[in-house]
């Protein structure tokens, strides 16, 4: 049975309950027949019997019985030796006789008000069976054809129907797995499989756009790769065929560009472990606005030759309850977004605001802006729009994506906020200590 198509099963389900109906019927309609027939007179004769003892002082007590017999099909009879005016079907064979035909019989002594004793017999005639059980016999016989044919029919019509639209998610179900993520789910016929179908299309194309990252990502990497290690085995193959002639400004471009690999490198493996929920919070209680200023500071002190100028706004210290290590790398990579963008204009403005029992980090930048249409996919590795990639400059492009698993990870929000040619404000807030 586990081996069979799931059409099949249910064929066999409903043509087995079908059949048991039809053994049902049968034993009703001719094993407990008999049976059933003289439950029901008994019956009937026990409430002939309340119904006389009710009317016995009825002056006109025989014409009572009468039409009871005629109602009822009840022969009664009396058992005692005394006038009683003449009735058609009083007696069925005699007075002290039985019935002529099978009877259910039962004997009552009933008192009447003036003392006398009325003893009556009671018979429940019971017509034979035999005929009756042949008739039903042999419409059964056709009722049971009929019923074979049509349960069979309707049972393969039913499997069809119930099958057909999981036959047909299935063979798409074998398309998707074979990486075709254009594929999509057409499931009809009932409501469960409709909510199927719709789900499964969802995770179709939500698949789809995951391998189109992972693709865009390999490739992306690769390239990030290949530039570095082509410059550092150029100026290692340089030292190595002129040692005289190694100049400080050769080896920097080697620490520059093995520091830029470095980078890569940590950027992919935390991207990795965030999305894979491999990093573990440490949650500690500490103060935020002092971890902002260091971080402004450092970056600052390692930018001042370059003409940057970072801008703190806030209003008193404010603590949080969190990893304090991951939420100081979302605010680093904001800031360095923020100066791989800024264009021409290199004043960046970070502020810190209380938002009802929040604080959030906002870093703006001077730069070309982002349009509405590409706000909602910045925060994805490596996105492309059209021929612009919106990617940090002198970074990896998983800067944003780190800031907003760790920005998740603490249940705290994000955004951004952007025109084009006023620059961008990104911003994060989470929950702030009382």
């Amino acid at each position: 049975m586990n081996k069979l198509k799931l059409k099949w099963k249910i064929f066999v389900f409903l043509l087995g309950f079908c059949s048991l109906l039809l053994i049902i019927l049968w034993l009703f309609q001719t094993v407990f027949l008999n049976d059933m027939y003289k439950y029901i007179r008994t019956k009937e004769l026990s409430r002939v019997i309340a119904t006389v003892e009710k009317e016995i002082d009825n002056p006109d007590l025989w014409n009572v019985l009468y039409n009871i017999q005629i109602e009822n099909d009840v022969v009664i009879t009396p058992t005692q030796d005394f006038v009683a005016p003449p009735r058609p079907g009083m007696d069925a064979r005699g007075r002290h006789g039985g019935p002529l035909f099978d009877a259910i019989t039962e004997t009552r002594e009933f008192t009447l008000q003036n003392g006398r004793t009325i003893s009556l017999t009671f018979y429940a005639l019971i017509a034979p069976v035999n005929a009756t059980v042949t008739t039903l016999r042999m419409q059964l016989y056709v009722v049971t054809g009929v019923m074979l044919v049509l349960s069979v029919a309707l049972a393969i019509v039913i499997a069809k129907r119930v099958s057909k639209p999981i036959e047909d998610i299935s063979q798409s179900a074998r398309k998707l797995a074979k990486e075709d993520y254009d594929t999509r789910f057409s499931g009809k016929g009932f409501q469960e499989i409709v909510a199927l179908s719709e789900t499964l299309n969802m995770m179709a194309v939500e698949l789809g756009r995951v391998e189109g990252l992972r693709r865009e990502l390999l490739a992306n990497v690769s390239h990030d790769l290949r530039t570095p290690l082509a410059l550092i085995y150029s100026y290692a193959e340089m030292i190595n065929d002129f040692p005289g002639e190694v100049t400080q400004e050769q080896t920097k471009i080697i620490m520059d560009e093995t520091k830029r690999l470095t980078m890569l490198v940590n950027d992919v493996l935390d991207i990795s472990k965030l999305e894979n929920e491999m990093e573990q919070l440490n949650i500690t209680q500490f103060d935020l606005t002092k971890e902002v200023s260091e971080t402004i500071r450092r970056v600052g002190t390692l930018l001042k030759n370059e003409g940057f100028e970072i801008q703190f706004k806030h209003v008193g210290n404010v603590y949080v309850g969190a990893d304090e290590t991951k939420i100081g790398r979302a605010f680093y990579n904001l800031l360095i977004n923020a100066v791989n963008y800024s264009g021409e204009d290199k004043t960046i403005i970070v502020s810190q605001t209380i938002r009802g029992d929040h604080v959030r980090i906002s870093v703006t930048d001077n730069g070309e802006g982002i349009s509405k249409e590409e706000m909602p996919l910045i925060w994805d590795r490596y996105y492309k729009s059209g021929k612009n990639h919106i990617r940090a400059v002198a970074g990896t492009g998983l800067g944003l994506s780190i800031v907003k698993k760790i920005v998740e990870l603490h249940l705290g929000n994000y955004g951004v906020g952007s025109e084009i040619g006023k620059g961008s404000t990104f911003w994060f807030e989470i929950t702030k200590c009382e």
